[in-house]
Protein backbone atom coordinates (compact mmCIF):
# COMPACT_ATOMS: atom_id res chain seq x y z
CA UNK A 1 0.00 0.00 0.00
CA UNK A 2 1.77 3.44 -0.98
CA UNK A 3 0.95 6.37 0.88
CA UNK A 4 0.18 9.90 -1.38
CA UNK A 5 0.46 12.92 0.46
CA UNK A 6 -1.08 16.17 -1.52
CA UNK A 7 0.36 19.68 -0.57
CA UNK A 8 -2.15 21.58 -2.74
CA UNK A 9 -5.54 20.84 -4.33
CA UNK A 10 -5.02 18.62 -6.90
CA UNK A 11 -7.50 18.06 -9.67
CA UNK A 12 -10.03 15.05 -8.91
CA UNK A 13 -8.70 13.72 -12.59
CA UNK A 14 -5.22 13.36 -11.40
CA UNK A 15 -6.65 11.72 -8.15
CA UNK A 16 -9.01 8.98 -9.50
CA UNK A 17 -6.05 7.32 -11.36
CA UNK A 18 -5.08 5.65 -8.21
CA UNK A 19 -6.35 2.60 -7.53
CA UNK A 20 -7.19 0.37 -4.41
CA UNK A 21 -3.26 -0.07 -3.67
CA UNK A 22 -3.03 3.77 -2.66
CA UNK A 23 -4.02 5.84 0.44
CA UNK A 24 -4.05 9.39 0.65
CA UNK A 25 -2.31 11.33 3.70
CA UNK A 26 -1.90 15.01 5.06
CA UNK A 27 1.42 14.36 6.44
CA UNK A 28 4.51 14.16 4.27
CA UNK A 29 6.19 12.28 7.06
CA UNK A 30 5.05 8.72 5.90
CA UNK A 31 4.55 9.57 2.03
CA UNK A 32 5.80 7.48 -0.15
CA UNK A 33 5.12 9.91 -3.14
CA UNK A 34 4.02 13.83 -2.90
CA UNK A 35 1.40 15.49 -5.80
CA UNK A 36 2.35 19.17 -5.37
CA UNK A 37 1.75 22.36 -7.17
CA UNK A 38 2.93 25.76 -5.75
CA UNK A 39 3.62 24.73 -2.23
CA UNK A 40 6.67 25.53 -0.82
CA UNK A 41 9.01 22.32 -0.42
CA UNK A 42 12.22 24.22 0.37
CA UNK A 43 12.66 23.95 4.06
CA UNK A 44 10.62 20.39 4.76
CA UNK A 45 12.22 17.40 6.01
CA UNK A 46 11.92 13.96 3.75
CA UNK A 47 11.30 10.93 5.57
CA UNK A 48 13.21 7.97 4.44
CA UNK A 49 10.16 6.62 2.97
CA UNK A 50 9.79 9.20 0.38
CA UNK A 51 10.66 7.91 -2.85
CA UNK A 52 9.23 10.60 -5.61
CA UNK A 53 7.62 14.24 -5.97
CA UNK A 54 5.12 14.93 -8.74
CA UNK A 55 5.04 18.86 -9.45
CA UNK A 56 1.88 19.39 -11.43
CA UNK A 57 3.46 22.06 -13.34
CA UNK A 58 6.65 22.65 -15.40
CA UNK A 59 8.96 24.60 -12.63
CA UNK A 60 10.47 23.41 -9.58
CA UNK A 61 12.02 26.26 -8.39
CA UNK A 62 9.72 25.20 -4.85
CA UNK A 63 11.60 22.20 -4.66
CA UNK A 64 15.13 21.30 -3.25
CA UNK A 65 16.10 19.29 -6.28
CA UNK A 66 19.80 18.60 -4.89
CA UNK A 67 18.87 17.47 -2.06
CA UNK A 68 16.48 15.21 -3.41
CA UNK A 69 19.00 13.69 -5.93
CA UNK A 70 21.08 12.99 -3.29
CA UNK A 71 18.62 11.23 -1.14
CA UNK A 72 17.18 9.09 -4.22
CA UNK A 73 13.98 10.88 -4.40
CA UNK A 74 13.02 11.18 -8.12
CA UNK A 75 11.31 14.79 -8.83
CA UNK A 76 8.85 15.05 -11.77
CA UNK A 77 7.38 17.70 -13.54
CA UNK A 78 4.72 17.99 -16.35
CA UNK A 79 6.09 19.69 -19.39
CA UNK A 80 3.54 21.10 -21.73
CA UNK A 81 0.59 19.83 -19.55
CA UNK A 82 -0.40 23.87 -18.97
CA UNK A 83 1.34 24.99 -22.22
CA UNK A 84 -1.80 26.18 -24.17
CA UNK A 85 -3.22 27.97 -20.83
CA UNK A 86 0.13 29.91 -20.21
CA UNK A 87 0.36 30.91 -24.32
CA UNK A 88 -3.19 32.26 -24.34
CA UNK A 89 -2.49 34.31 -21.40
CA UNK A 90 0.47 35.26 -22.96
CA UNK A 91 -0.91 36.34 -26.41
CA UNK A 92 -3.61 38.20 -24.16
CA UNK A 93 -1.02 39.96 -22.23
CA UNK A 94 -0.16 41.32 -25.67
CA UNK A 95 -3.55 42.86 -26.31
CA UNK A 96 -3.27 44.59 -22.46
CA UNK A 97 -0.46 46.21 -23.28
CA UNK A 98 -1.12 47.39 -27.11
CA UNK A 99 -4.08 48.77 -26.09
CA UNK A 100 -3.62 50.30 -22.77
CA UNK A 101 -6.59 48.27 -21.52
CA UNK A 102 -5.74 48.40 -17.80
CA UNK A 103 -5.54 51.75 -17.59
CA UNK A 104 -8.90 51.89 -20.01
CA UNK A 105 -11.14 50.04 -17.64
CA UNK A 106 -9.58 51.85 -14.16
CA UNK A 107 -10.39 54.93 -15.79
CA UNK A 108 -14.04 53.58 -17.16
CA UNK A 109 -14.62 52.28 -13.18
CA UNK A 110 -14.63 56.47 -12.03
CA UNK A 111 -17.27 57.23 -14.91
CA UNK A 112 -20.59 58.38 -12.61
CA UNK A 113 -22.81 60.77 -15.04
CA UNK A 114 -23.11 61.70 -18.48
CA UNK A 115 -21.13 58.81 -19.63
CA UNK A 116 -21.53 58.97 -23.62
CA UNK A 117 -20.06 62.51 -23.46
CA UNK A 118 -17.34 61.45 -21.45
CA UNK A 119 -16.16 58.93 -23.47
CA UNK A 120 -16.03 60.35 -26.61
CA UNK A 121 -14.08 62.87 -24.22
CA UNK A 122 -11.53 60.70 -22.99
CA UNK A 123 -11.25 57.58 -25.00
CA UNK A 124 -8.25 59.75 -26.84
CA UNK A 125 -5.89 58.88 -23.78
CA UNK A 126 -6.03 55.87 -24.14
CA UNK A 127 -5.61 54.98 -28.48
CA UNK A 128 -3.02 52.14 -28.61
CA UNK A 129 -1.79 50.09 -31.43
CA UNK A 130 -2.25 46.70 -33.35
CA UNK A 131 0.35 43.72 -32.98
CA UNK A 132 -0.15 43.18 -36.66
CA UNK A 133 2.98 44.26 -38.23
CA UNK A 134 4.71 44.41 -34.95
CA UNK A 135 7.85 41.88 -34.39
CA UNK A 136 7.60 39.68 -31.23
CA UNK A 137 10.90 38.49 -30.26
CA UNK A 138 10.84 35.49 -28.09
CA UNK A 139 13.64 34.09 -25.56
CA UNK A 140 12.69 29.98 -24.72
CA UNK A 141 11.28 27.84 -27.59
CA UNK A 142 10.22 24.88 -25.31
CA UNK A 143 6.38 24.02 -25.50
CA UNK A 144 5.05 27.55 -24.48
CA UNK A 145 7.34 29.43 -26.66
CA UNK A 146 6.85 27.60 -30.11
CA UNK A 147 3.22 27.92 -29.37
CA UNK A 148 3.52 31.52 -28.25
CA UNK A 149 5.21 32.07 -31.83
CA UNK A 150 3.03 30.17 -33.94
CA UNK A 151 0.08 32.02 -32.52
CA UNK A 152 1.52 35.63 -32.73
CA UNK A 153 2.68 34.61 -36.54
CA UNK A 154 -0.45 33.72 -37.53
CA UNK A 155 -2.09 36.69 -35.93
CA UNK A 156 0.16 38.69 -38.74
CA UNK A 157 3.31 39.69 -36.49
CA UNK A 158 6.88 39.03 -37.56
CA UNK A 159 8.42 36.46 -34.79
CA UNK A 160 11.74 35.70 -34.10
CA UNK A 161 13.10 33.24 -31.59
CA UNK A 162 16.38 32.63 -29.93
CA UNK A 163 17.18 29.28 -27.97
CA UNK A 164 20.69 28.16 -27.90
CA UNK A 165 19.35 25.02 -26.56
CA UNK A 166 16.45 24.16 -28.79
CA UNK A 167 15.49 20.71 -29.16
CA UNK A 168 15.11 18.68 -31.97
CA UNK A 169 10.86 18.25 -31.43
CA UNK A 170 10.46 22.21 -30.82
CA UNK A 171 12.30 22.89 -34.25
CA UNK A 172 9.92 20.46 -35.56
CA UNK A 173 7.00 22.09 -34.20
CA UNK A 174 8.16 25.66 -34.90
CA UNK A 175 6.66 27.30 -37.99
CA UNK A 176 9.13 27.59 -40.86
CA UNK A 177 8.24 31.10 -41.09
CA UNK A 178 9.83 31.92 -37.89
CA UNK A 179 13.69 32.28 -37.51
CA UNK A 180 15.69 31.60 -34.91
CA UNK A 181 19.11 33.66 -34.25
CA UNK A 182 21.90 32.74 -32.75
CA UNK A 183 22.33 35.58 -31.14
CA UNK A 184 20.00 37.49 -28.57
CA UNK A 185 22.32 40.53 -28.69
CA UNK A 186 20.52 40.19 -32.74
CA UNK A 187 17.38 40.01 -31.69
CA UNK A 188 16.47 42.24 -29.14
CA UNK A 189 17.16 45.77 -31.13
CA UNK A 190 14.39 44.65 -33.78
CA UNK A 191 11.39 43.64 -30.95
CA UNK A 192 8.36 45.41 -30.56
CA UNK A 193 7.20 43.15 -28.44
CA UNK A 194 9.75 40.70 -26.19
CA UNK A 195 8.68 37.86 -24.59
CA UNK A 196 10.68 35.37 -22.15
CA UNK A 197 10.30 31.77 -22.07
CA UNK A 198 12.68 30.13 -20.11
CA UNK A 199 13.75 27.86 -16.39
CA UNK A 200 14.71 29.68 -13.63
CA UNK A 201 18.52 28.39 -13.16
CA UNK A 202 22.02 29.83 -11.88
CA UNK A 203 22.60 30.15 -15.55
CA UNK A 204 19.57 32.59 -16.26
CA UNK A 205 18.51 34.65 -12.69
CA UNK A 206 19.44 38.33 -13.30
CA UNK A 207 19.70 37.55 -17.19
CA UNK A 208 18.11 40.46 -18.04
CA UNK A 209 19.84 43.48 -16.63
CA UNK A 210 21.10 46.47 -17.86
CA UNK A 211 23.33 44.73 -20.53
CA UNK A 212 20.44 43.38 -21.87
CA UNK A 213 18.16 46.75 -21.56
CA UNK A 214 21.04 48.65 -23.44
CA UNK A 215 20.55 46.78 -26.28
CA UNK A 216 16.83 47.01 -26.33
CA UNK A 217 14.44 48.74 -29.04
CA UNK A 218 12.95 51.93 -27.02
CA UNK A 219 9.52 51.28 -25.69
CA UNK A 220 9.29 47.83 -25.98
CA UNK A 221 7.06 45.73 -24.24
CA UNK A 222 8.55 43.13 -22.24
CA UNK A 223 6.28 40.59 -20.94
CA UNK A 224 7.71 37.65 -18.36
CA UNK A 225 5.69 34.48 -17.98
CA UNK A 226 8.41 32.59 -16.77
CA UNK A 227 10.05 33.36 -13.29
CA UNK A 228 10.27 36.96 -11.71
CA UNK A 229 13.90 36.62 -10.79
CA UNK A 230 15.12 36.21 -14.30
CA UNK A 231 14.51 40.33 -14.16
CA UNK A 232 17.00 42.71 -12.39
CA UNK A 233 13.97 44.54 -10.87
CA UNK A 234 16.11 47.52 -10.47
CA UNK A 235 17.72 47.64 -13.77
CA UNK A 236 14.44 46.88 -15.41
CA UNK A 237 12.48 50.41 -13.72
CA UNK A 238 15.37 52.45 -14.87
CA UNK A 239 14.53 51.04 -18.52
CA UNK A 240 11.15 51.90 -17.79
CA UNK A 241 12.43 55.65 -16.51
CA UNK A 242 14.26 55.95 -19.49
CA UNK A 243 11.86 55.08 -22.27
CA UNK A 244 13.29 51.88 -23.00
CA UNK A 245 10.57 49.66 -21.58
CA UNK A 246 7.25 50.89 -22.36
CA UNK A 247 5.71 48.60 -20.56
CA UNK A 248 6.31 45.33 -18.52
CA UNK A 249 3.79 42.71 -18.46
CA UNK A 250 4.19 39.75 -15.52
CA UNK A 251 2.77 37.09 -14.15
CA UNK A 252 5.07 37.33 -11.12
CA UNK A 253 4.39 40.56 -8.95
CA UNK A 254 6.61 41.34 -6.32
CA UNK A 255 7.09 44.12 -3.67
CA UNK A 256 9.18 45.96 -5.93
CA UNK A 257 7.15 46.15 -8.88
CA UNK A 258 3.56 46.15 -7.09
CA UNK A 259 1.82 49.74 -8.54
CA UNK A 260 4.92 51.03 -10.27
CA UNK A 261 4.33 53.06 -13.24
CA UNK A 262 4.20 50.94 -16.66
CA UNK A 263 3.96 47.85 -14.76
CA UNK A 264 1.15 45.32 -15.09
CA UNK A 265 1.39 42.29 -13.01
CA UNK A 266 -1.42 39.45 -12.93
CA UNK A 267 -1.39 36.99 -10.24
CA UNK A 268 0.05 34.01 -11.57
CA UNK A 269 -2.70 33.01 -13.44
CA UNK A 270 -0.80 31.26 -16.18
CA UNK A 271 -1.84 27.76 -15.62
CA UNK A 272 -5.08 29.04 -13.99
CA UNK A 273 -7.50 27.36 -16.11
CA UNK A 274 -9.69 23.74 -15.24
CA UNK A 275 -8.00 22.59 -18.55
CA UNK A 276 -4.32 22.70 -17.23
CA UNK A 277 -5.02 22.06 -13.66
CA UNK A 278 -7.00 18.84 -15.05
CA UNK A 279 -3.89 17.97 -17.45
CA UNK A 280 -1.04 18.58 -15.23
CA UNK A 281 -2.81 16.58 -12.24
CA UNK A 282 -3.57 13.62 -15.18
CA UNK A 283 0.50 14.06 -16.29
CA UNK A 284 1.68 13.92 -12.77
CA UNK A 285 -0.36 11.16 -11.27
CA UNK A 286 1.02 8.97 -13.93
CA UNK A 287 3.99 9.53 -13.97
CA UNK A 288 4.33 9.04 -9.93
CA UNK A 289 1.82 5.97 -10.58
CA UNK A 290 4.33 4.18 -13.42
CA UNK A 291 7.24 5.13 -11.05
CA UNK A 292 5.97 3.66 -7.54
CA UNK A 293 4.55 0.77 -9.56
CA UNK A 294 7.03 -0.30 -12.08
CA UNK A 295 10.23 1.86 -11.65
CA UNK A 296 9.86 3.65 -14.81
CA UNK A 297 11.20 7.40 -14.95
CA UNK A 298 9.44 9.84 -17.06
CA UNK A 299 9.86 13.28 -17.00
CA UNK A 300 11.87 13.64 -14.13
CA UNK A 301 14.29 17.31 -13.61
CA UNK A 302 17.37 15.03 -11.77
CA UNK A 303 17.33 11.64 -13.12
CA UNK A 304 17.50 9.81 -16.69
CA UNK A 305 14.43 9.30 -18.49
CA UNK A 306 14.28 4.72 -18.71
CA UNK A 307 11.20 2.58 -18.83
CA UNK A 308 10.99 -1.10 -19.33
CA UNK A 309 7.53 -0.48 -19.51
CA UNK A 310 4.77 -2.21 -17.06
CA UNK A 311 6.54 -4.55 -14.98
CA UNK A 312 4.69 -8.54 -15.40
CA UNK A 313 5.14 -11.00 -12.57
CA UNK A 314 4.03 -13.33 -14.66
CA UNK A 315 7.48 -13.19 -16.61
CA UNK A 316 9.92 -11.88 -13.79
CA UNK A 317 10.33 -12.76 -10.40
CA UNK A 318 11.04 -9.01 -9.17
CA UNK A 319 12.42 -5.24 -10.95
CA UNK A 320 15.84 -4.34 -9.32
CA UNK A 321 15.91 -0.48 -9.74
CA UNK A 322 19.29 1.51 -8.40
CA UNK A 323 20.03 4.90 -8.25
CA UNK A 324 23.63 5.53 -8.73
CA UNK A 325 26.50 8.22 -9.02
CA UNK A 326 26.99 8.29 -12.65
CA UNK A 327 30.96 7.54 -12.16
CA UNK A 328 33.20 4.83 -14.46
CA UNK A 329 32.68 0.77 -13.56
CA UNK A 330 29.21 1.12 -11.40
CA UNK A 331 27.08 -1.05 -14.04
CA UNK A 332 29.99 -3.81 -13.48
CA UNK A 333 29.95 -4.01 -10.31
CA UNK A 334 26.56 -4.22 -10.07
CA UNK A 335 25.99 -6.79 -12.22
CA UNK A 336 29.15 -8.53 -10.30
CA UNK A 337 27.17 -8.61 -7.09
CA UNK A 338 24.33 -10.09 -8.77
CA UNK A 339 25.53 -12.57 -10.98
CA UNK A 340 24.71 -15.61 -8.69
CA UNK A 341 20.62 -14.49 -10.04
CA UNK A 342 18.60 -14.82 -13.24
CA UNK A 343 18.50 -11.20 -15.20
CA UNK A 344 15.80 -11.40 -17.97
CA UNK A 345 16.05 -7.94 -19.10
CA UNK A 346 18.24 -4.80 -18.25
CA UNK A 347 18.25 -1.42 -18.76
CA UNK A 348 20.81 1.50 -17.78
CA UNK A 349 20.55 5.38 -18.54
CA UNK A 350 22.32 8.16 -17.16
CA UNK A 351 22.49 11.48 -17.10
CA UNK A 352 24.68 14.53 -15.11
CA UNK A 353 25.72 13.21 -12.03
CA UNK A 354 23.33 10.47 -11.51
CA UNK A 355 22.47 7.03 -13.56
CA UNK A 356 19.70 4.29 -13.02
CA UNK A 357 19.46 1.04 -13.92
CA UNK A 358 16.69 -1.34 -14.25
CA UNK A 359 17.06 -5.14 -13.94
CA UNK A 360 14.23 -7.61 -14.25
CA UNK A 361 15.30 -11.45 -12.84
CA UNK A 362 13.34 -14.66 -13.22
CA UNK A 363 14.60 -16.39 -10.11
CA UNK A 364 13.45 -16.32 -6.68
CA UNK A 365 15.79 -13.79 -4.28
CA UNK A 366 15.66 -12.42 -1.29
CA UNK A 367 15.00 -8.55 -1.32
CA UNK A 368 16.50 -7.92 1.88
CA UNK A 369 19.72 -9.57 1.25
CA UNK A 370 20.22 -8.33 -2.09
CA UNK A 371 19.31 -4.58 -1.75
CA UNK A 372 22.22 -5.24 1.18
CA UNK A 373 24.54 -6.70 -1.06
CA UNK A 374 23.69 -3.82 -3.70
CA UNK A 375 24.07 -0.79 -0.92
CA UNK A 376 28.15 0.22 -2.11
CA UNK A 377 29.67 3.47 -2.60
CA UNK A 378 28.22 5.21 -4.92
CA UNK A 379 24.58 3.39 -4.78
CA UNK A 380 22.07 6.41 -4.17
CA UNK A 381 19.46 4.08 -3.60
CA UNK A 382 17.72 0.66 -4.45
CA UNK A 383 14.62 -0.91 -4.16
CA UNK A 384 12.76 -4.07 -5.20
CA UNK A 385 9.85 -4.24 -7.09
CA UNK A 386 7.66 -7.48 -6.76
Amino acid sequence: MYKIATLNKISPKGLGLFNGGYVFTDSIDEAHGVLVRSQDMLGMSFPDSLLAIARAGAGTNNIPVGECSEKGIVVFNTPGANANAVKELVIAAMFLAARNLPDALEWAKTLTRDVASAVEKGKSRFAGYEIKGKTLGIVGLGAIGVLVANTAEKLGMRVMGYDPFITVDAAHQLSNKIPVVADIGVLLPECDYLSIHIPAMESTKGMFGRERFAQMKEGVSFLNFSRSDLVVDDALLEAIGSGVVGKYITDFPNDALLGQKGVICLPHLGASTEEAEDGCAVMASDQLIDYLENGNITNSVNYPTCSMGPFDNASAVCRVCIINKNIPAMLSKITGIISDVNISDMINKSRGNYAYTMIDVDSEVDSGELIKRLKFDGIVAVRIIK
